[in-house]
């Protein structure tokens, strides 16, 4: 098991005014990566990716073409979730603006990729995930630590009851299957905020363009399996692409920031530059290209939140200068191994869940 690095030991944040001590410590690291050229945009990168990764998703059509409405066609359904989970890396990117700096061209390949490509919106994925970044593991204003099918703070748990009981005193034990939904969440999430009066989609032309081509890719998946696989081949190979996408992405999103700090725990905690506020509450996970393919380059979460465009391979490019800009100011850089930070993340939820186990 890996061993946890943070550089430097843990240390109380000092209680200077966030917004001296903000400019003052974030500033000289981004004129540090920006002299270095990280926040140049490789579009010819993401243009590799995006052409392999259409490549293999013909490739896995082509296969169940030639496979044909037979059992053995479910294995395909692996290495469709592997390339659905890249589209989503992709999607997520492109609403980074880490792709391109042109407004309408990360707009058109996010919208490709997120609602074309995996039936999920890309307006309502934006709105959460902004405001994710904006507070990242703040109990009152992350959406992502908002009490729901998981908790992540003690007082969470009060008045939990029933099935809801239940799924928090076993939440940490339950997670990685509770992830085999989470491909399908996406969907009916973003369709449910397509359909509120009061959802992320500002304008009528928005609603219609998100609204088509959700509804091009549902019909197309069902199409593209009814006509290779009979109904039934068809319903469980869909069943097993979902699951195994939503764990994948779990598995991409779990161990980034649960278990770390938390703004809401300190006085100060609001007031937190955007260095401390980032940096604090996020995790790395240590690899290679391996780990950077797997993960979508998310192992690198802290360079991400402090540099929120800077394009996926420039992130571990990133990491020696915000490690060592971090060591100097006495903030803690948190890093550990692929096994180790899921046993941190679960072992917070398990803790979290005690107080219901009596």
């Amino acid at each position: 098991m890996s061993q946890v690095t943070v550089l430097p030991p843990a240390a109380a944040p000092p209680a200077a005014p966030a917004r001296v001590r903000g400019g003052s410590e974030f500033t000289p690291l981004l004129r540090t990566v920006r002299e270095q050229g990280l926040l140049a945009h490789r579009p010819g990168w993401y243009a590799r990716v995006i052409a392999l990764n259409l490549l293999g998703g013909v490739a896995v059509v082509a296969g169940l073409a030639l496979v044909g409405p037979s059992w053995w066609a479910l294995l395909l359904a692996v290495p469709l979730a592997l390339l659905s989970a890249r589209a989503a890396f992709v999607a997520h990117d492109a609403g980074h603006a880490q792709v391109t700096a042109d407004r309408r061209a990360s707009r058109a390949v996010q919208l490709v990729h997120a609602n074309l490509l995996l039936g999920m919106s890309r307006e309502w994925w934006n709105d959460k995930h902004n405001r994710h970044h904006a507070n990242p593991n703040h109990l009152d204003k992350d959406p992502d630590v908002a009490a729901d099918v998981l908790v992540f703070a003690e007082h969470q748990t009060a008045g939990r009851t029933g099935l809801r009981g239940f799924l928090t005193r076993h939440q940490a034990k339950l997670f990685f299957p509770l992830t085999t939904l989470e491909g399908i969440a996406l969907k009916v999430y973003g369709i449910q905020a397509l359909l509120a009066k009061d959802g992320p989609c500002r304008t009528r032309r928005e609603r219609l363009v998100e609204g088509g081509l959700l509804l091009a890719h549902f019909a197309g998946y069902a199409t593209l399996l009814l006509t290779l696989l009979t109904p039934a081949q068809a319903l469980v190979f869909a069943l097993l692409h979902q699951m195994l996408l939503g764990v994948h992405l779990g598995m991409a999103f779990a161990p980034n920031h649960k278990g770390m700090e938390r703004p809401d725990e300190h006085e100060d905690g609001d007031d937190w530059g955007h260095l401390r506020r980032q940096v604090l509450t996020s995790r790395n996970i240590r690899g290679g290209a391996l780990t950077d393919w797997f993960l979508g380059g998310l192992n690198h979460q802290v360079e991400h939140h402090l540099f929120p465009s800077m394009p996926r391979p420039n992130l571990r490019l990133a990491r020696p200068a915000v490690r060592a800009h971090c060591a100097a100011l006495g903030v803690p850089y948190t890093e550990t191994g692929f096994v180790d930070s899921y046993r941190q993340a679960l072992g917070h939820l398990h803790e979290v869940g005690a107080s219901l186990r009596g």
